[in-house]
């Protein structure tokens, strides 16, 4: 294939450009130097996170952190100002305190958790903002239990918008080597294998026997499949990233055919946001260049704030067009102990008695108690990792 036709292989990005912002060789320099001299403002692990996908384009066609017309929009209409859609705010809160002191049209120095400056802020707008209307647009509750809703009350009182520059990367997320592709390194890696279709699979657990079967069936339709675990920021509970990227390594190896597989992580936070972060998240994968994504039961969902589709209604809104990447709904899948396999209801013939109901909490729970994972739940490759986490091996 020439290089002409394979370069038009993948899909475009959302707003149809890959945004580029962070600093290298003589200008990386200049910023360090001259960040000496700003304002300084402390990042947390979320904003650190979103500082960096804002620089290498997976927020395209964010350039920065939200100013007030894109905040506006995007709680409200889901929506960025240009009418183009975008489902969660990516914004910057700094104290009232901390806020008085900065002034719009400087730059502002940009810190890490060790006080190292990773970036630059070019402040727009600062404006002040309803933490109980955003929870309730966004997560649908003003429940501290939720935790997208209890870090948003954590929050400073003021947002400061504007484009930003990456002077360093995350040196929190060096440990993933090979697996840490920026959007554009996975298209490079689309092109060369020459995937016309790429589906996209977002997930914060360890991939058991009901996400493989869904994989699978998305790749009997398409030339690739991303798998592309967060390993950001996550609730307490959650397994750590790097013990689920080693169950990844090991599933992929045994069970996956290999040359249509590519597993990358993705340096982002989670917000629990249910059918908003679902959208948002078929988004971000569009920009990494997946054609498709998969869209399972209660995507992104915490402790049954949302229905079991409400994010595949919430697709609905919006047409193919304006997405531009293409969701693929997958119903509950289950182990079916007369069929020996993982089935659905459209595959199983069999009684409900039969079925043995797998997911993510379940898995967490039999390892809080001690108790081995059984094969109808995952393979054992992945089960022996797991248990030796879980035994403090």
């Amino acid at each position: 294939m020439d290089k002409e036709k394979n370069a038009a292989i993948t899909i475009a990005p959302h707003g149809g450009r890959l945004v580029h912002r962070v600093l290298v060789g003589d200008e990386r320099e200049e910023a360090r130097v001259r960040a000496r001299e700003l304002k300084q403002i402390a990042l947390n692990a979320r904003t650190l996170s979103d500082l960096e996908l804002l620089a290498v384009g997976a927020f395209s066609p964010l350039e920065g952190f939200m100013g007030n017309k894109d905040y506006e929009g995007v709680v409200h209409g889901m929506r960025l100002s240009s009418g183009i859609p975008w489902t969660l705010p990516v914004t910057l809160a700094v104290s009232a305190e901390e806020g008085r002191e900065l002034r719009e049209g400087e730059d502002m120095a940009l810190l890490d958790s060790s006080g190292e400056v990773v970036g630059l802020l070019s402040l727009e707008e600062k404006f002040g903002y309803d933490k109980k209307e955003e929870a309730r647009n966004v997560y649908k509750t003003d429940e501290e239990r939720h935790p997208g809703v209890w870090y948003l009350y954590q929050r400073g009182e003021i947002l400061l918008g504007g484009k930003i520059t990456l002077i360093q990367r995350l040196n929190s997320l060096n440990g993933f080597g090979k697996y840490k592709l920026d959007p554009a390194a996975t298209r490079e890696t689309f092109r060369q294998r020459e995937w016309r279709t790429v589906v996209g699979f977002q997930t914060r657990n360890p991939i058991h026997r009901s996400h493989e079967y869904i994989q699978k069936c998305a790749l009997e339709l398409m030339d690739g499949l991303l798998i592309h675990p967060l390993v950001g920021k996550t609730k307490l509970d959650d397994i750590p990233s790097d013990v689920r990227l080693r169950c990844y390594e090991v599933l992929v190896e045994h069970y996956f055919p290999k040359e249509h597989v590519l597993l990358s992580v993705f340096p982002g936070a989670m917000r629990y946001a249910g059918p908003r972060e679902a959208v948002f998240h078929a988004i971000v994968r569009k920009n990494y260049g997946c054609t498709h994504f998969i869209v399972g039961r209660d995507a992104a969902g915490f402790g049954g704030y949302y229905g079991p589709y409400d994010a595949w209604e919430l697709f609905g809104q919006f047409g193919r067009e304006e997405l531009g990447i293409t969701p693929l709904f997958f119903a509950e899948s289950f182990y079916c102990r007369k069929c020996g396999a993982v089935a659905s209801e459209k595959t199983c013939p069999h009684e409900k008695t039969e079925r043995l109901a797998l997911s993510g909490t379940r898995v967490r729970e039999l390892l809080k108690d001690g108790e081995q994972l059984p094969p109808e739940f995952t393979r054992p490759e992945v089960g022996e990792v797991l248990g030796e986490w879980s035994r403090g091996g």
